[in-house]
């Protein structure tokens, strides 16, 4: 008999993770929508166990919760989230920026540069996938050269969250005064000085306070 290779129950489980996250993130899941796991599995083509085990990490990372007599629903948009969520990223951030100074090189600076063009393309079309993802490699430039996996790790284990809020918010947020904030960021970078982690932490600060206090007069 021919010898069939096993299936991965752990891809499986990370497949039905990152197909349900991204859908929570984009809304096209909205706050309140019930998650029944027979059903998503049949969408999914999946037996119940790997989503249920991809349920629980959402629920970890603060995407869905459970809600009375034990239903799993996607989790609300409220401003206390930004409020706690955004100045744990900004230190974060801030000692990724911190901890990349002493080995930057000339093609981060360069890298940050074009993550910021990229992302005033993005909002002059209103591209909020495009918007998220420029941003995210802004800031993933000064994660890549601090090379501190636990930091890496806690980042990973945050930004969903605060994906989610920005891109739900994306269209109402003053997205060009973070684009300035990152040239600011860039200058900074390029003159040498010490204030660049600072700067970084800022620029997280401000676009959580704003969006807390979008969510706070909804």
């Amino acid at each position: 008999m021919t010898d069939l290779p096993r299936i991965d129950q752990v891809s499986l489980r990370e497949r039905a993770h990152r197909v349900l996250q991204r859908a929570i993130v984009r809304g096209e899941l909205p706050p309140g929508t019930r998650l029944r796991d027979q059903e998503l599995a049949e969408q999914m083509g999946l037996s119940r166990t790997p989503v249920r085990e991809a349920l629980q990490r959402l629920e970890e990372e603060g995407l869905v919760q459970t809600a009375a007599r034990s239903q799993t629903v996607v989790a609300p948009l409220e401003a206390r989230t930004a409020r706690e969520a955004f100045p744990v990223v900004a230190a974060l951030h801030a000692l990724a920026a911190r901890e990349a100074a002493p080995a930057w090189r000339r093609v981060d600076t360069a890298a940050l540069q074009a993550a910021n063009e990229a992302l005033l393309r993005a909002l002059r079309t209103g591209d909020a996938e495009a918007g998220i993802a420029a941003d995210d490699a802004f800031h993933g430039v000064f994660v890549a050269r601090a090379q501190n996996a636990e930091l890496a790790s806690v980042l990973e284990g945050l930004m969903p969250k605060v994906r989610r809020l920005e891109w739900l918010q994306f269209s109402s947020l003053g997205g060009r005064a973070s684009v300035a904030q990152h040239a600011q960021i860039i200058e900074e970078v390029g003159r040498g000085g010490d204030g660049v982690a600072r700067l970084v932490e800022e620029n997280w600060l401000s676009l959580g306070s704003l969006i807390a206090n979008s969510l706070q007069g909804a």
